[in-house]
């Protein structure tokens, strides 16, 4: 083989292939078994219909009254994801310094801790799973069913969920971390919570309020989502909107959904840059 022909063949191309290949292999049955068909799509039979249903978008509703109620929903929206995310946090924390090895004083060296160690993680980690192993919106469902139609039905859904979630993936970013400064200090018998707060934080802070901030956007999503079920906000809006069939109210509140998600965005790349 020349040199230049062995500087152009990928050593990885028929890994690559297989996995490919394997890929599709598995994707196709699940495609065939979910009855996915995308050519309906295109059926010129669903055209008319369609074009009706998005010809009903616009021009998207400015009335006053609605513009009101819009902005109330958007209020009462942002209210449920940040109160959320908010008691998310404070399960995490807790969570995270009990799932994170790398702030566990018992590993430093053999001592009568480290069976109990080992316990308590394992239950913190059956804890983060059940967390979040049950979506918000079934979480939902049943806060409704127990505390009526209302935004406090969101906010505990998202606590729930989100916390596991937030302590899972906190755990993984800390235990990524250069591991030299937290044992450093856990050696010279600090506490866990300063191991944590000035051996990883300073490393991995950037990463985790990037994170947070994504799961906020996600809760802002949830929380729309939510609103269908009756947790109020947006969601319940637009659910309200689509049974009565107005496309023009319902192109309103996604606008102002997709500038809420903007409005995440720009937040998460402001906080990054601070901390940069």
């Amino acid at each position: 083989m020349t040199p230049l022909r062995a500087a152009r063949f990928d050593p990885d191309a028929r890994w690559r292939a297989t996995a490919l290949l394997v890929t599709l292999l598995i994707a196709w049955p699940l495609l065939v078994w979910s009855r996915f068909d995308p050519a309906a799509l295109f059926d010129p039979r669903n055209f008319p219909a369609m074009a009706r249903f998005l010809s009903g978008f616009i021009p998207p509703e400015t009335a006053p009254d609605f513009l009101l109620r819009l902005g109330r929903a958007t209020l009462e929206t942002l209210a449920i994801a940040t109160a959320g995310m908010t008691l998310a946090f404070v399960i995490a924390v807790p969570l995270t310094l009990v799932a994170t090895r790398t702030l566990s004083i018992a590993r430093l060296g053999p001592g009568r801790g480290l069976q109990a160690s080992r316990a308590l993680y394992a239950l913190c980690r059956g804890v983060l799973v059940s967390l979040r192993g049950v979506p918000e919106l079934v979480w939902a469902l049943l806060f409704v069913r127990a505390l009526g139609l209302g935004p406090d039905a969101g906010v505990l859904a998202l606590a729930i969920t989100y916390g596991g979630m937030l302590a899972k993936v906190y755990a993984e970013i800390l235990e990524s971390a250069d591991a030299a400064p937290a044992r450093a200090l856990l050696e010279s018998g600090a506490p866990r919570t300063h191991a944590l707060l000035y051996g990883l934080l300073p490393i991995a802070a950037q990463e985790m309020v990037s994170y947070s901030v994504y799961r906020w956007e996600c809760a802002v999503r949830a929380s729309v989502v939510m609103g269908f079920v009756g947790a109020g906000g947006l969601g319940q809006l637009m659910d309200q909107s689509m049974k009565m069939m107005n496309g023009g109210e319902t192109a309103t509140i996604l606008v102002v959904f997709l500038l809420l998600v903007v409005l995440a965005d720009a937040l998460s790349a402001a906080l990054r840059r601070q901390l940069a």
